[in-house]
């Protein structure tokens, strides 16, 4: 039941235009343009690491929180979660296939946007890669999380716009495309301990041939924790 019922999230997922959009449409076309377009962000040599550090914080923050977030809204909205429910399928399962559908788009991305950041001139390095795909497991772990308390506890119609929202919000100021260092100085400190800016932060130092700060994983960790908790305690079926 868990391997069909994560096949279905899947190909749901993969079958919804805007999700596309989000997880795979944009990441790309920012992965080309902060790599070939030199003025457009000022970002350290080689370029093209630090892009793919960026974009890969950015599709996690895609899959896991907003489409993760709206997908859940509409399917309470609907009833699908009260109907899931009320058959064989046991409720631990229902969110299991939910979370394994996002890890396998996580896939499907981090294959994708590696691919393309080869053929713009990337050359991954084995240290650096096992870094790297550790942080995107805890981010995209922290970004789930918070993309279920949203997604289960709000109505349908404030999820698509408090996750719209916060992705924009996020994708400009909250780390990923302007790195911490370029933020105002209040911003800059506020922005080292939200996921957004952890995880771009973390990404593009191991891609770049470092290594992740302690800070970074831990900040990911508490907010796995804290909002996996509150989306158990606040998730409502309808």
């Amino acid at each position: 039941m868990l391997a069909v019922h994560t096949r279905t999230e899947t190909l749901l997922a993969l079958r919804h235009s805007e999700q596309l959009l989000l997880t795979l449409v944009i990441p790309l076309a920012l992965l080309v343009g902060l790599t070939l377009l030199e003025g457009l962000v000022e970002l350290p040599e080689p370029r093209v690491n630090a892009a793919l550090g960026t974009v890969l914080a950015l599709a996690m923050m895609s899959t896991g929180f907003t489409s993760q977030a709206i997908a859940l809204g509409f399917d309470r909205r609907y009833g699908l979660m009260r109907r899931l429910a009320a058959t064989a399928i046991p409720r631990w399962l229902v969110v299991t296939g939910r979370l394994g559908g996002m890890a396998a788009v996580v896939v499907i991305q981090v294959v994708v946007l590696a691919g393309v950041a080869v053929a713009l001139g990337w050359r991954p390095d084995g240290g650096s890669i096992g870094w790297a795909l550790l942080l995107v497991l805890l981010g995209a772990a922290a970004f789930g999380a918070c993309g279920l308390l949203l997604g289960g506890s709000v109505r349908a119609d404030l999820v698509l716009v408090i996750a719209n929202v916060v992705w924009f919000v996020l994708l400009f100021v909250g780390g990923i495309v302007v790195p911490v260092d370029q933020l105002p100085g209040a911003l800059g400190t506020v922005v080292e301990f939200l996921p957004s800016g952890a995880l771009a932060e973390g990404l593009r130092s191991v891609l770049l041939g470092g290594t992740p700060g302690v800070g970074h994983v831990v900040v990911l960790l508490v907010w796995t924790a804290v909002a996996g908790l509150a989306a158990a305690r606040a998730l409502k079926w309808d």
